[in-house]
């Protein structure tokens, strides 16, 4: 309730500018001081054995976790784990520090609790995002490295961005995501094609044993995107990621006419896309799900369809640092109304 009524406040500002001042509290207020975590921790963290699972040789103290685009250069991890969330995805992470594109490039729509975001990757670049985790790694909660090109970067190049990042991060996270989906960097989605996939993993699986996973987008035909992820995981992909923002304007009224959109206009075409995947790989690779998911029902059903995390971004906007724990609540009264004692048992039981 408290973050209902200071919402109100929060939105006189723009969106880029109030995400700013919760990056400097979370960064250089609330990650500095042991008693304000555990303060923020008793309000908003859910601690319950049976939302616990083991992938990739971790454990996930519960499937909700934080997608790519919040914390773009891991500074807000302890606050954000303090806030319950069971893993965090930071970045997208560059090689080289960039500006991203031109100001204005992110909105919110508050009636259809959506954004719509143009960012273009802006982050101070590896070597700062790599200080900040490796004084903390390894963490309470597992960490993904969320890796992207540079704008400037083409042709031979590309491989080369993302060859100096998974080097970066591979002793310093718990995963990986090759970020190839997002419309905000030009040519960036040309790369989810069959050449490229094999190529970024191949040399991911040359380089290292920690999984690698691909994220794809929202705006593919079904038929391609099981194209594509097949290619990745024949590879050496450990995990499809789906989806990222979309490029289907007609999902917003009075949507900007460029830039990905997020949120709740988003939850139909991204489970679409989901259930589709989940069909062909649930059973053989980690599926993760995102893009419309704001409450414990949709979760709920996104773990049912077959994925074994989920994350959000967008709802945390509209709903405030309660969001995890009241996505897990749910998760919980679901589980015991459908009889299920452990996470484990609802991944999937769509499929099965």
């Amino acid at each position: 309730m408290q973050y209902q009524n200071l919402k109100k406040y929060i939105y006189f500002l723009d969106p880029e500018p109030a995400h700013n001042i919760v990056e400097f509290l979370l960064k250089n207020i609330a990650s500095k001081s042991s008693f304000l975590l555990k303060q923020i921790s008793k309000r908003y963290k859910l601690q319950d054995a049976k939302l616990s699972q083991n992938l990739f040789g971790v454990n996930f103290p519960n499937p909700v976790g934080l997608a790519a685009g919040f914390d773009k250069n891991a500074t807000m991890i302890k606050g954000l784990e303090a806030m319950g969330f069971g893993f965090v995805e930071f970045g997208t992470v560059t090689p080289k520090a960039q500006d991203g594109n031109e100001k204005p490039r992110l909105f919110r729509f508050p009636y259809n609790n959506s954004l719509q975001n143009a960012m273009g990757f802006n982050n101070f670049g590896l070597k700062f995002a790599q200080n900040n985790v490796r004084e903390l790694y390894p963490f309470d909660i597992p960490l993904g490295a969320n890796i992207g090109k540079n704008k400037d970067t083409s042709g031979d190049e590309i491989l080369d961005d993302y060859k100096v990042l998974i080097e970066a991060f591979k002793d310093i996270s718990d995963y990986i995501v090759i970020n190839i989906s997002s419309p905000n960097t030009p040519g960036l989605r040309d790369l989810q094609n069959e050449t490229f996939i094999k190529s970024i993993f191949n040399l991911s699986t040359e380089i290292t044993d920690k999984p690698v996973l691909l994220k794809i987008a929202p705006d593919m035909e079904a038929k391609d995107a099981i194209e594509i992820c097949s290619i990745a995981i024949e590879n050496g992909a450990k995990g499809i990621i789906a989806t990222n923002t979309t490029i289907d304007y007609a999902l917003l009224p009075n949507a900007k006419d460029f830039g990905g959109i997020s949120g709740e206009v988003l939850k139909e075409k991204s489970f679409k896309l989901f259930e589709e995947l989940a069909k062909e790989f649930y059973g053989k690779t980690t599926l993760i799900s995102v893009g419309g998911i704001s409450d414990g029902k949709e979760a709920y059903k996104r773990l049912k369809s077959g994925a074994s995390l989920v994350q959000a971004y967008s709802a945390l906007i509209f709903k405030g640092p309660i969001l995890a724990k009241s996505i897990n609540e749910e998760i919980l009264e679901l589980m015991e109304k459908d009889g299920y004692s452990n996470i484990s048992e609802v991944i999937g039981a769509d499929r099965r």
